[in-house]
């Protein structure tokens, strides 16, 4: 696939590193030029520095790995407000939550992803890699080790399909709660983990492990 990366930060560098692994043909754009042509020279020959507008246009799916602060300057800068992301699988790793409380901070009822969503239109909205650092996905995991599941939202098949594809590329499980009308509890989620591991509790310890079948 051709994949735009905007953002440079340590989630751009571990996604970018394991889509340029599977062979994927990467663009890389931030803020600075610089630390763009950086990353795109640690992902060696599948990568290549843009500009953001440069970095999304005929890609198949694109990766907003800014801060959630962020968001709003990137998109602006890569023209999402102009149609520049039209029917591209637009992936939102973002967590709008206090640092080390993870209360979510965007208003009663309103999610980061429905957020940009309304920044991009036409862009196809899927939320995803939210709730893992970025170090998961550097780490050598060992033999036999289950695959994490990668839940996902989103209003799109197609652009489902697509992430689901790139979320098998990096060794994980993709699984879709929903669509966007229920991103906001997706993000709460992420809320709850972030609470718990900075108040010393693993969240690991604080979810059931029940059966597939005892949801039903």
């Amino acid at each position: 696939m051709r994949i735009g990366i905007l953002g440079t930060g340590t989630l751009a560098a571990a996604l970018g590193e394991g889509w340029a692994r599977a062979g994927h043909e990467l663009a890389v754009a931030g803020r600075s030029p610089a630390k763009a042509q950086e990353l795109a020279d640690r992902l060696e020959r599948r990568a290549r520095a843009l500009t953001p507008r440069q970095a999304v246009v005929d890609r198949d799916a694109v990766l907003l790995a800014v801060s959630w602060q962020g968001a709003e300057d990137m998109l602006r800068s890569a023209g999402a407000a102009d149609g520049s992301l039209e029917g591209t699988a637009l992936i939102d790793p973002t967590n709008a939550v206090e640092h080390g409380v993870g209360v979510v901070l965007t208003g009663p009822g309103e999610a980061m992803a429905q957020r940009i969503a309304r920044l991009s239109p036409g862009a196809h909205v899927v939320k995803a890699f939210h709730l893992f650092p970025s170090d998961h996905w550097t780490r050598s995991r060992a033999g036999g080790e289950d695959p994490v599941t990668v839940a996902m939202c989103g209003d799109d098949p197609h652009a489902l399909h697509v992430v689901g594809e790139l979320v098998r590329d990096l060794g994980a499980a993709p699984a879709v709660l929903g669509s966007l009308d229920r991103v906001r509890q997706l993000e709460e989620v992420a809320g709850f983990a972030i609470g718990l591991a900075f108040a010393g509790t693993d969240p690991n310890s604080a979810i059931p492990r029940l059966p597939p079948a005892a949801a039903a």
